[in-house]
Protein backbone atom coordinates (compact mmCIF):
# COMPACT_ATOMS: atom_id res chain seq x y z
CA UNK A 1 0.00 0.00 0.00
CA UNK A 2 2.84 2.37 0.89
CA UNK A 3 4.52 1.82 -2.46
CA UNK A 4 1.26 2.45 -4.33
CA UNK A 5 0.85 5.75 -2.51
CA UNK A 6 4.46 6.59 -3.30
CA UNK A 7 3.77 6.84 -7.06
CA UNK A 8 1.48 9.90 -7.10
CA UNK A 9 3.43 11.58 -4.29
CA UNK A 10 6.69 11.14 -6.20
CA UNK A 11 5.18 12.71 -9.32
CA UNK A 12 4.09 15.74 -7.27
CA UNK A 13 7.50 15.86 -5.60
CA UNK A 14 9.35 15.81 -8.93
CA UNK A 15 7.12 18.63 -10.20
CA UNK A 16 7.95 20.92 -7.27
CA UNK A 17 11.60 19.82 -7.25
CA UNK A 18 11.94 20.69 -10.94
CA UNK A 19 10.21 24.05 -10.48
CA UNK A 20 12.63 24.94 -7.69
CA UNK A 21 15.67 24.12 -9.84
CA UNK A 22 14.37 26.07 -12.83
CA UNK A 23 13.32 29.12 -10.79
CA UNK A 24 16.58 29.36 -8.85
CA UNK A 25 18.86 28.98 -11.87
CA UNK A 26 18.37 32.57 -13.13
CA UNK A 27 18.29 33.80 -9.53
CA UNK A 28 21.74 32.30 -8.99
CA UNK A 29 23.01 33.82 -12.23
CA UNK A 30 21.76 37.28 -11.26
CA UNK A 31 23.13 37.01 -7.72
CA UNK A 32 26.54 35.78 -8.86
CA UNK A 33 27.05 38.13 -11.80
CA UNK A 34 25.51 41.31 -10.41
CA UNK A 35 25.98 41.08 -6.64
CA UNK A 36 28.87 38.69 -6.06
CA UNK A 37 29.67 35.78 -3.77
CA UNK A 38 27.57 36.65 -0.72
CA UNK A 39 24.37 37.06 -2.72
CA UNK A 40 25.05 33.87 -4.67
CA UNK A 41 25.72 31.94 -1.49
CA UNK A 42 22.47 33.20 0.03
CA UNK A 43 20.53 32.10 -3.07
CA UNK A 44 22.09 28.63 -2.88
CA UNK A 45 21.18 28.29 0.80
CA UNK A 46 17.57 29.28 0.06
CA UNK A 47 17.43 26.89 -2.90
CA UNK A 48 18.48 23.99 -0.71
CA UNK A 49 15.94 24.91 1.95
CA UNK A 50 13.30 24.74 -0.80
CA UNK A 51 14.61 21.35 -1.99
CA UNK A 52 14.51 20.08 1.56
CA UNK A 53 10.93 21.33 1.96
CA UNK A 54 9.92 19.62 -1.29
CA UNK A 55 10.68 16.25 0.30
CA UNK A 56 7.97 16.91 2.90
CA UNK A 57 5.55 16.02 0.10
CA UNK A 58 6.92 12.50 0.48
CA UNK A 59 6.39 12.58 4.24
CA UNK A 60 10.13 13.01 4.84
CA UNK A 61 11.20 14.55 8.14
CA UNK A 62 14.65 15.58 9.38
CA UNK A 63 16.67 15.86 12.55
CA UNK A 64 20.01 17.66 12.34
CA UNK A 65 21.71 17.19 15.69
CA UNK A 66 24.70 19.49 16.21
CA UNK A 67 25.53 19.95 19.92
CA UNK A 68 28.89 21.58 19.13
CA UNK A 69 29.72 25.27 18.76
CA UNK A 70 31.62 25.10 15.50
CA UNK A 71 33.91 28.04 14.70
CA UNK A 72 33.27 30.28 11.71
CA UNK A 73 36.75 31.84 11.79
CA UNK A 74 38.66 28.77 10.62
CA UNK A 75 38.21 26.16 7.87
CA UNK A 76 36.21 23.00 8.41
CA UNK A 77 36.28 19.63 6.66
CA UNK A 78 33.00 17.73 6.94
CA UNK A 79 33.48 13.99 6.54
CA UNK A 80 30.30 11.93 6.17
CA UNK A 81 28.89 8.65 5.01
CA UNK A 82 26.85 8.89 1.82
CA UNK A 83 23.46 7.27 1.27
CA UNK A 84 21.75 9.37 -1.43
CA UNK A 85 21.72 12.76 -3.11
CA UNK A 86 19.24 13.75 -0.40
CA UNK A 87 22.21 13.97 1.97
CA UNK A 88 23.28 17.24 0.38
CA UNK A 89 20.48 19.85 0.86
CA UNK A 90 20.31 19.40 4.66
CA UNK A 91 24.09 19.80 4.96
CA UNK A 92 24.04 22.95 2.83
CA UNK A 93 21.12 24.44 4.77
CA UNK A 94 21.95 23.49 8.36
CA UNK A 95 25.68 24.18 7.91
CA UNK A 96 25.14 27.33 5.87
CA UNK A 97 27.06 29.54 8.31
CA UNK A 98 30.21 27.63 7.30
CA UNK A 99 29.83 27.95 3.50
CA UNK A 100 29.94 24.22 2.56
CA UNK A 101 31.67 23.27 -0.72
CA UNK A 102 31.55 19.75 -2.09
CA UNK A 103 33.88 17.27 -3.69
CA UNK A 104 31.62 16.18 -6.55
CA UNK A 105 31.91 14.10 -9.68
CA UNK A 106 32.50 16.18 -12.80
CA UNK A 107 29.37 14.89 -14.56
CA UNK A 108 27.19 16.91 -12.17
CA UNK A 109 28.79 20.12 -13.40
CA UNK A 110 26.70 20.12 -16.58
CA UNK A 111 23.05 19.80 -17.52
CA UNK A 112 21.27 20.18 -14.16
CA UNK A 113 19.59 23.56 -13.61
CA UNK A 114 20.81 25.34 -10.46
CA UNK A 115 22.86 22.37 -9.23
CA UNK A 116 25.44 22.46 -12.05
CA UNK A 117 25.69 26.25 -11.90
CA UNK A 118 26.42 26.22 -8.19
CA UNK A 119 29.01 23.46 -8.51
CA UNK A 120 30.83 25.38 -11.25
CA UNK A 121 30.69 28.82 -9.64
CA UNK A 122 30.28 28.26 -5.91
CA UNK A 123 33.75 26.97 -5.07
CA UNK A 124 33.22 23.20 -5.12
CA UNK A 125 35.68 20.68 -6.61
CA UNK A 126 34.53 18.81 -9.73
CA UNK A 127 36.59 15.65 -10.10
CA UNK A 128 36.95 13.19 -12.96
CA UNK A 129 36.98 9.73 -11.43
CA UNK A 130 38.72 8.40 -14.55
CA UNK A 131 41.57 10.92 -14.23
CA UNK A 132 43.23 10.63 -10.83
CA UNK A 133 45.70 13.44 -11.52
CA UNK A 134 42.90 15.89 -12.35
CA UNK A 135 40.94 14.77 -9.27
CA UNK A 136 43.83 15.27 -6.88
CA UNK A 137 44.63 18.70 -8.32
CA UNK A 138 41.02 19.84 -7.87
CA UNK A 139 40.80 18.51 -4.32
CA UNK A 140 44.08 20.24 -3.44
CA UNK A 141 42.70 23.51 -4.84
CA UNK A 142 39.60 23.11 -2.68
CA UNK A 143 41.78 22.53 0.38
CA UNK A 144 43.75 25.71 -0.30
CA UNK A 145 40.52 27.61 -0.96
CA UNK A 146 38.94 26.74 2.39
CA UNK A 147 42.23 27.36 4.19
CA UNK A 148 42.46 30.87 2.74
CA UNK A 149 38.79 31.81 3.04
CA UNK A 150 37.85 29.96 6.25
CA UNK A 151 35.12 27.97 4.57
CA UNK A 152 34.02 24.36 4.67
CA UNK A 153 34.74 21.39 2.42
CA UNK A 154 32.40 18.38 2.39
CA UNK A 155 33.70 15.00 1.30
CA UNK A 156 32.11 11.55 1.20
CA UNK A 157 35.15 9.24 1.43
CA UNK A 158 33.15 6.09 0.61
CA UNK A 159 33.34 7.27 -3.01
CA UNK A 160 29.86 6.06 -3.96
CA UNK A 161 26.68 6.02 -1.96
CA UNK A 162 25.54 3.05 0.08
CA UNK A 163 22.28 1.70 -1.33
CA UNK A 164 21.44 -0.20 1.87
CA UNK A 165 22.73 2.13 4.59
CA UNK A 166 25.63 -0.19 5.38
CA UNK A 167 28.76 2.00 5.32
CA UNK A 168 31.53 1.29 2.85
CA UNK A 169 35.23 1.47 3.63
CA UNK A 170 36.68 4.96 3.36
CA UNK A 171 38.93 5.73 0.40
CA UNK A 172 41.55 7.90 2.15
CA UNK A 173 43.35 9.69 -0.69
CA UNK A 174 40.99 12.60 -1.27
CA UNK A 175 40.53 13.28 2.43
CA UNK A 176 44.27 13.16 2.97
CA UNK A 177 44.83 15.72 0.21
CA UNK A 178 42.24 18.03 1.77
CA UNK A 179 43.88 17.76 5.18
CA UNK A 180 47.34 18.46 3.78
CA UNK A 181 46.17 21.58 1.95
CA UNK A 182 44.01 22.88 4.79
CA UNK A 183 46.26 22.21 7.80
CA UNK A 184 44.29 24.47 10.17
CA UNK A 185 40.93 22.86 9.32
CA UNK A 186 38.84 21.29 12.05
CA UNK A 187 37.53 17.87 11.04
CA UNK A 188 33.76 17.42 11.51
CA UNK A 189 32.46 13.82 11.27
CA UNK A 190 28.75 13.52 10.43
CA UNK A 191 26.72 10.30 10.58
CA UNK A 192 23.72 10.11 8.23
CA UNK A 193 20.89 7.63 8.72
CA UNK A 194 17.86 6.61 6.62
CA UNK A 195 18.65 8.70 3.54
CA UNK A 196 19.06 5.46 1.57
CA UNK A 197 15.40 4.66 2.23
CA UNK A 198 14.41 7.52 -0.07
CA UNK A 199 15.62 5.30 -2.93
CA UNK A 200 14.55 1.94 -1.54
CA UNK A 201 12.44 1.30 -4.68
CA UNK A 202 15.01 2.77 -7.06
CA UNK A 203 14.71 6.18 -8.70
CA UNK A 204 10.92 5.88 -9.07
CA UNK A 205 8.93 5.94 -6.94
CA UNK A 206 10.72 7.50 -4.00
CA UNK A 207 10.33 5.99 -0.57
CA UNK A 208 7.84 7.84 1.62
CA UNK A 209 7.47 8.53 5.34
CA UNK A 210 11.19 8.46 6.19
CA UNK A 211 12.91 10.21 9.09
CA UNK A 212 16.43 11.27 8.11
CA UNK A 213 18.94 12.00 10.86
CA UNK A 214 22.25 13.87 10.69
CA UNK A 215 24.41 13.60 13.80
CA UNK A 216 27.46 15.84 14.09
CA UNK A 217 30.09 13.91 16.04
CA UNK A 218 32.88 15.33 18.20
CA UNK A 219 35.15 17.61 16.10
CA UNK A 220 38.71 16.37 15.62
CA UNK A 221 41.84 18.50 15.29
CA UNK A 222 44.09 17.98 12.28
CA UNK A 223 47.33 16.73 13.83
CA UNK A 224 48.96 15.88 10.46
CA UNK A 225 49.17 12.18 11.41
CA UNK A 226 46.93 11.51 8.45
CA UNK A 227 46.55 7.72 8.48
CA UNK A 228 45.68 7.58 12.17
CA UNK A 229 43.45 10.63 11.81
CA UNK A 230 41.47 9.16 8.93
CA UNK A 231 40.96 5.91 10.83
CA UNK A 232 39.68 7.91 13.82
CA UNK A 233 37.31 9.96 11.65
CA UNK A 234 35.98 6.83 9.92
CA UNK A 235 35.29 5.19 13.26
CA UNK A 236 33.56 8.33 14.53
CA UNK A 237 31.26 8.47 11.47
CA UNK A 238 30.44 4.78 11.57
CA UNK A 239 29.65 4.66 15.28
CA UNK A 240 26.67 6.91 14.62
CA UNK A 241 25.24 4.82 11.76
CA UNK A 242 22.32 2.58 12.68
CA UNK A 243 22.42 -0.48 10.45
CA UNK A 244 19.14 -1.64 8.87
Amino acid sequence: MQKILAYPLTVIYFLFFGIALVVFHPIQWICFNLFGYKAHKASVSLLNLCLLRCTHILGTTYRFNNPHRLPTDRPLIIVSNHQSMNDIPPIIWFMRAHHPKFVSKIELGKGIPSVSYNLRHGGSALIDRKDSKQALVQIAKLGKYIETNHRCAVIFPEGTRSRTGVPKKFQPTGLKILMKNAPSALIIPISINNSWKMLRYGKFPYGIGNHLTFDVQEPIENNANFDALIALVEESVKQGIHLP
